[in-house]
């Protein structure tokens, strides 16, 4: 018989270990209470109060999950990754895990989920994915006591090769954004102005439709990106942090010829004041995703010429027009709102033009370097020099010696 109290994950947890049969308790972060509670279960073993081979109460997979959702999920994600969650359950996790029992799935079972949905011909970078909810679903029942060890952990390990392989990325040249913003201004100018702001400030979608006149400071030359527009919902940027992105001279003079112009159509149809969204349709509303990418922007890039690219490529754009221009990628991780530069490395550190070769330039020219000027070397140089030159000296009597 044995009561220990161990800790895991930074919880404190109570194992038992009974006439063969084990039992593990989350207690918490309180190793006392931990502690305390140890002591009344090896008290209770000996004087027969506890009967550890007692049944628990079944905790079926897809009421628990669900629960989850419910209760965690929808509090604590944006919508955009509950419905995510969402599909992976219906779609992979249901069908492999049903009503078993929690304490009853094991690292077999998530093993064999992995193997049918390789065997499906899903991508590994789609099936972390699908794992993920799983994944943080049983971490929380491991907080909650209900499991000590998280059977979903360690899957599919990103290799070297794969995390080192760079994103490959569809981006408009410096000449084709010319050609797409003289199309948009001569034949669909309502939106010319959305079109700059996208290729000037690398804003997503969801971003720039989100956008309303008090986020402009037009003194400063800033926009403030403090929310997204998101499966027809308003929430916080991707991040979940708000940003401030530089506007330059020319979209801020567009911008303000817009304000001017929302003023008049405000006076013309009576809207009593301007709306607060910046971009808006004809009748006067918020920019309509769906139908911006559905309709607006197929007959945009015909009537341009161009091949078809997605909007959210104009970001790209943004970022190698930058790059092209000798900008730095902090800077543009900055404009962007990358949580990480690594994001913005992985992604566009391919696109510096000749940083490497610039690097290796500066080695060339090592054979005409000299130790006669000391005056231009630090301390431990002028140490070689002085024992360089002692033997050459030393070389060159040897040698007139002989």
């Amino acid at each position: 018989m044995g009561v220990k109290v161990r800790q895991r994950n930074g919880k404190w947890w109570v194992f038992i270990d009974y006439q063969g049969k084990r039992k593990a308790k989350c207690i918490g972060d309180s190793l006392k209470t931990a502690k305390l509670f140890a002591e009344k279960m090896q008290a209770a073993l000996l004087l027969g109060q506890y009967d550890l081979t007692k049944t628990e109460q079944s905790r079926p997979f897809d009421t628990a999950f669900t629960t989850w959702l419910d209760l965690y999920a929808r509090v604590h994600c944006k919508l955009s990754t509950v419905t995510g969650y969402e599909l992976a359950f219906r779609r992979y996790l249901l069908p492999a895990l049903g009503k078993k029992d929690v304490r009853a799935i094991t690292r077999n079972d998530v093993q064999l989920l992995v193997h049918d949905l390789l065997a499906k011909k899903l991508a590994p970078n789609s099936i972390r994915a699908l794992l993920a909810p799983l994944r943080e679903f049983f971490n929380h029942q491991m907080d909650d006591g209900f499991l000590d060890r998280n059977p979903c952990v360690r899957f599919l390990p990103r290799g070297r090769k794969e995390g080192a392989r760079e994103q490959k990325v569809s981006f408009l040249t410096k000449e084709e954004c010319g050609v797409l913003l003289r199309t948009a201004r001569e034949q669909f100018p309502r939106v010319y102005p959305f079109i700059s702001l996208l290729i000037r400030t690398g804003l997503r979608l969801g971003e720039a439709i989100a956008l309303q006149w008090g986020d402009l400071d037009a003194q400063s030359r800033f926009l403030t990106v403090q929310r997204n527009w998101v499966d027809g919902q308003l929430t916080t940027p991707k991040s979940g942090k708000s940003r401030r992105v530089d506007v330059s001279l020319s979209l801020l003079d567009t911008l303000n010829s817009l304000l001017v112009e929302r003023k008049k159509e405000a006076l013309r149809h009576g809207w009593g004041e301007v709306p607060p969204w910046i971009f808006l349709t004809d009748g006067g509303t918020r920019l309509d995703p769906d139908n911006f990418r559905g309709r607006i922007w197929p007959k945009l890039l015909a009537k341009a010429g161009l091949r078809h690219i997605r909007i959210h490529d104009l970001r790209h754009s943004f970022a190698s027009l930058l790059l092209e221009n000798g900008e730095s990628l902090a800077y543009i991780r900055d404009q962007l709102g990358h949580s990480s530069i690594k994001i913005t490395v992985d992604t566009y550190g391919h696109l510096v033009p000749g940083g490497n070769r610039a690097a290796v330039d500066r080695l060339d020219g090592l054979e005409r370097t000299t130790f006669h000027n000391t005056d231009a070397t630090g301390p431990s140089d002028s140490v070689g020099a002085q024992r360089l030159t002692r033997e050459n000296d030393t070389e060159s009597l040897t040698a007139r010696r002989a």
